[in-house]
């Protein structure tokens, strides 16, 4: 791995986590764009890499501040992980059967969909 590499991993990963403690977001709108499009990483590995960073405790840190801040619903974050498992195993299941290039598309626009509706249409 060449140095340019790992250092634009490590920005990556500086803008993600900033990211997800301001906002929430991180893997999929901020990871993924930025491996297939800085890295020319295949959406399928960009995809499956973010979920991998995603195993460690990347998040700890954020969370205790959030916790500190009693802004976390510890019951509501327990009845999503289960779940979250499940589907991740069954969603990377099905994702790498399709196409990359209609992986790309549906990426792209769950994101847009999720954008449009965040701007026009929220509460």
């Amino acid at each position: 791995m060449s140095t340019t590499t790992i250092l634009i991993l490590l920005i990556i990963g500086l803008i993600a986590g900033l990211f997800s403690g301001m906002i929430g977001v991180g893997g999929g709108i901020v990871i993924v764009p930025c491996l297939v499009y800085f890295l020319g990483m295949n959406q399928h590995s960009a995809q499956g890499t973010s979920l991998a960073m995603m195993l460690l405790p990347v998040g700890i840190l954020g969370v205790m501040n959030y916790y500190k801040g009693e802004a976390i619903d510890i019951k509501y974050a327990l009845l999503l992980a289960l779940p979250f498992v499940v589907g991740a195993f069954f969603g990377s299941k099905f994702i790498l059967n399709i196409e990359e290039g209609m992986v790309k598309k549906i990426f792209a626009g769950v994101m847009m969909v999720v954008a449009v509706k965040m701007m026009f249409f929220d509460k």
